[in-house]
């Protein structure tokens, strides 16, 4: 083939090596396992230049998805939800997942229970913007929990009105 995709037919190795020479171009062997073998007549920098470029703009509109952490305490006050909520609803709607952490100090361990409520209270408060993918598990002092944002998630910042409810259901 030459270089707009013609037939040129079949024929000697050396004939075609020299076709390619007259023209500047490369001989390329497209299908080696084919009979007779097929060739084409292209200007190879030029067709791995456009490879490459098509390559990068692939990678370029890719969306990386992360995973944030956001730590909890089994002893932590109101105001602290308030503010973690704030920081995972914004991770959530950027289209990371978030990953809730709760680490046991001391004799903490022994009430993982207090922990496992703080998490799914946390959860469920959260729910507009995302859904718990890995239920709360312990591994070692700490427990985690895992959560993706939803397909259906709104593209607001929670409002002062969500916050005083927030407020209101935590008093």
């Amino acid at each position: 083939m030459n270089e707009q995709g013609e037939q040129l037919g079949i024929m000697p190795t050396v004939q075609a090596l020299k076709l390619a020479d007259e023209k500047q171009l490369d001989l390329v062997n497209i299908a080696p396992n084919a009979k007779p073998p097929v060739c084409k007549l292209m200007d190879y920098g030029k067709y791995r230049f456009d490879q490459n470029k098509k390559e990068r703009e692939i990678k370029k509109n890719q969306k990386v998805i992360e995973t944030k952490e956001v730590r909890l305490s089994a002893t932590i006050e109101d105001h602290d939800i308030d503010v973690r909520y704030r920081q995972a609803v914004k991770f959530l709607q950027d289209g990371n997942k978030v990953k809730v952490s709760i680490r046991f100090r001391g004799r903490q361990i022994a009430h993982s229970e207090i922990g496992s409520e703080q998490m799914l209270s946390f959860a469920e408060r959260i729910k507009d913007y995302g859904v718990m993918e890995k239920r709360p598990v312990i591994e070692g002092r700490n427990m985690t929990m895992i959560l993706v944002p939803r397909k259906d998630i709104p593209k607001e910042q929670p409002t002062k009105e969500d916050k005083s409810n927030a407020q209101t259901e935590n008093a």
